[in-house]
């Protein structure tokens, strides 16, 4: 595992687009098209906007999420509408998470994975971000969820006022690069739980192998 510190969120979001435009040119030179999934939050707009203005084959990516709140289309609580507002030239395969029975919706959104990422799907760059409470994805502290081997997409019950879909940790873990960005003084503990390696906290289960983390200055206050 690898920690980048910046100064601040915004010079931390824009070392995290390089390295994923990076990852995207390597993943397209190598194999043709690139498969990144994004998480979403604040931070990650500073990324993306970011993203959005680097050099990037984007007819040659898609771009999955990797979790999603049940809300309408068009919700600022979704992650889909950042994504959409953002307007990145790829490929965008959103999480139906309109679908009543969200179980379904899980199961569709895992074909639509093998279908852009292979029968075992393995993604080139998988995004995430760090709660205050040391969640990533949609994996809350104590949920079940991150028990979950046998599917690649799992319904979680509410969680922070939403319930949602979300990617499980062994598709995460396949991943062939893993970034994280983690801004704001909230953060610095789970920060530092993370980088301990506290099992107590669901980030801490990710895989650290071809792992960055990119933080700003107040994140990685770790004294």
């Amino acid at each position: 595992m690898h920690v980048d510190v910046s100064d601040d969120a915004r010079g931390a979001a824009a070392r995290a687009a390089e390295h994923l435009a990076a990852a995207i040119g390597r993943a397209v030179a190598e194999r043709g098209r690139a498969v990144i999934a994004l998480s979403g939050g604040s931070s990650p707009a500073k990324m993306l906007g970011a993203l959005a203005t680097l050099d990037v084959p984007w007819n040659a990516v898609d771009i999955l999420q990797v979790d999603e709140r049940v809300a309408p289309d068009g919700d600022p609580a979704r992650n889909a509408t950042l994504l959409t507002r953002v307007g990145l030239p790829a490929t965008l395969h959103l999480m139906e998470v309109t679908e009543p029975n969200l179980a379904m919706a899980a199961e569709r959104y895992a074909e639509v994975l093998a279908d852009v990422a292979g029968v075992r799907p393995q993604i080139d760059v998988v995004h995430l971000g760090l709660g205050d409470d040391g969640h990533t994805a949609s994996w809350p502290p104590g949920d079940p969820v991150i028990d979950v081997v046998d599917r690649d997409v799992a319904a979680v019950d509410e969680f922070r006022g939403h319930q949602r879909l979300t990617l499980t940790l062994p598709v995460v873990n396949r991943a062939r690069e893993v970034v994280w960005l983690i801004t704001g003084v909230e953060k610095a503990m789970a920060l530092r739980q993370l980088l301990a390696g506290d099992a107590t906290i669901p980030a801490t289960h990710v895989a650290v192998d071809l792992t960055t983390i990119y933080a700003d200055r107040a994140a990685a206050d770790l004294t």
